[in-house]
């Protein structure tokens, strides 16, 4: 876990880098590079704090191979949608829109999708190139889910030196994240 000072970006920093972001996922759009592969979708990992969650959507930018591996987990819980099935069902069915805001990010390999249909906590966990530009999207995501997240839900940490692999095949649990060691909003 890195031990980097967070800084809390401003809106307009958020809002350029999301622009910036949305230029790159559309050239990567435009090159075939950029994937929703389906072999994950179904599988179940685990966390630190016994919760399951389920993969329901991967985005992954084809070939791309990280120098300087990391794994960056996210969790959040939704605010409004509650127990409702039907809202967690139409969030998870447009997450797909939100590709271009995160995968044009400097440094951003693959992501996982995930929800624990017991807590509804959402998690995703991505593989990025370096741990410097990963806390950096961190800051800025964290900041966007703060606006739609329960308060004090969300949370991330990054992993140096490791790939997704370990968390998907079980030999390692995803850590949760409580906002009380790693809280971002």
């Amino acid at each position: 876990m890195t031990a980097r000072a967070r800084s809390r970006p401003g809106m307009g920093d958020i809002c350029l880098a999301i622009t910036r972001s949305t230029v790159e996922a559309t050239r990567l759009f435009a090159t075939s590079a950029l994937a929703a592969p389906a072999g994950l979708i179904g599988r179940w990992v685990r966390s630190d704090d016994g919760s399951r969650s389920r993969v329901f959507r991967e985005t992954t930018v084809r070939g791309r191979r990280p120098a300087d591996p990391v794994v960056l987990v996210v969790r959040f819980r939704l605010r409004w949608v509650g127990r409702a099935r039907w809202a967690h069902t139409v969030f998870r069915s447009i997450c797909a829109a939100s590709t271009p805001a995160f995968a044009g990010f400097p440094g951003f390999v693959t992501k996982l999708w995930l929800a624990d249909p017991w807590t509804r906590v959402y998690r995703g966990v991505y593989e990025w190139d370096g741990a410097d530009r990963a806390e950096w999207y961190a800051a800025r995501l964290t900041r966007v889910l703060g606006l739609v997240s329960v308060r004090g839900s969300v949370a991330h940490v990054v992993l140096e030196g490791l790939d997704r692999d370990g968390f998907v095949d079980g030999r390692l649990p995803l850590p949760s994240g409580t906002p009380s060691e790693r809280r971002a909003s």
